[in-house]
């Protein structure tokens, strides 16, 4: 029932290191705007929303510019764009299988950015559907470690539909159907175990191993991609063990 993915251990440090530049904020700030203006802007009954300004709220974000984002969403404060969420299908170096999520009001903007990031970092598109059946639709949930254990953490979300239990280091990440993700962090909540996100999220259904040079190049396009405001997540099957993850931090 539990595991370790040395990758999701260093998206987690990165996604910390992102929001202490502030660099998700303002695609934080899409996220409740677009969850407000699909689903209303009633937290309590909008469960993207609730999980959108709850992440949001976890990062530091100023709550003034959550509520700004929900009133533009709700269409109360004038100002919101009309975003689109666009998906691109792509291959990166070492024929490793890329899925990248975009949030944009400009598709022709989107879709040049995220070609030129593949073609500068050793990767290239692919026709739609082509890499996509290699992932499935997942709900996560990131528990921080402080004050719980994966035994508590486990026994609480089994009967809510939890499937795994994954040590990231800092924290445990549970995984769950994409439909049972409201059902597992409220059994947290109702356990008392405090969460940090909840996100439905493309996992890969297999993972490439790849040595350092394969996961350095992997990693800059990534980089590359997440440089984009346009680009909301990026997700590829990789994966890389202990020892080339530890050689990949002594390079910084």
């Amino acid at each position: 029932m539990s595991g370790h993915s040395k990758w999701a251990t260093t998206k987690h440090k990165k996604a910390v290191i992102d929001a202490r530049r502030g660099k998700l904020f303002a695609k934080l700030i899409k996220n409740i705007e677009v969850a407000a203006r699909t689903g209303g802007a009633d937290i309590s009954g909008n469960p993207t929303l609730f999980d959108a300004v709850q992440k949001a709220k976890k990062t530091s974000v100023p709550n003034d510019n959550i509520e700004r984002a929900l009133k533009r969403g709700s269409g109360q404060e004038a100002g919101g764009a009309d975003y689109q969420t666009i998906m691109y299908e792509g291959y990166g170096p070492g024929g490793i299988a890329f899925l990248v999520e975009c949030l944009t009001d400009n598709k022709n903007r989107a879709a040049a950015e995220v070609r030129i990031a593949f073609t500068r970092n050793g990767g290239q598109l692919a026709d739609p559907g082509s890499v996509a059946y290699l992932f499935s639709r997942k709900g996560i949930v990131v528990v921080p470690k402080e004050g719980t254990d994966e035994d508590s953490v486990l026994e609480a979300v089994l009967d809510a539909g939890g499937e795994e239990v994954n040590d990231l280091g800092e924290a445990f990440e549970v995984l769950c159907e994409a439909t049972d993700l409201v059902p597992v962090r409220t059994a947290l909540q109702e356990a008392g175990i405090e969460y940090d996100s909840a996100d439905v999220v493309f996992h890969p259904s297999m993972q490439v191993e790849v040595d350092a040079e394969g996961a350095r190049k992997v990693l800059r396009l990534i980089d590359a991609l997440e440089d984009s405001d346009d680009v909301q997540n990026v997700y590829a099957n990789f994966d890389a063990s202990d020892e080339v993850m530890a050689e990949l931090e002594n390079d910084d």
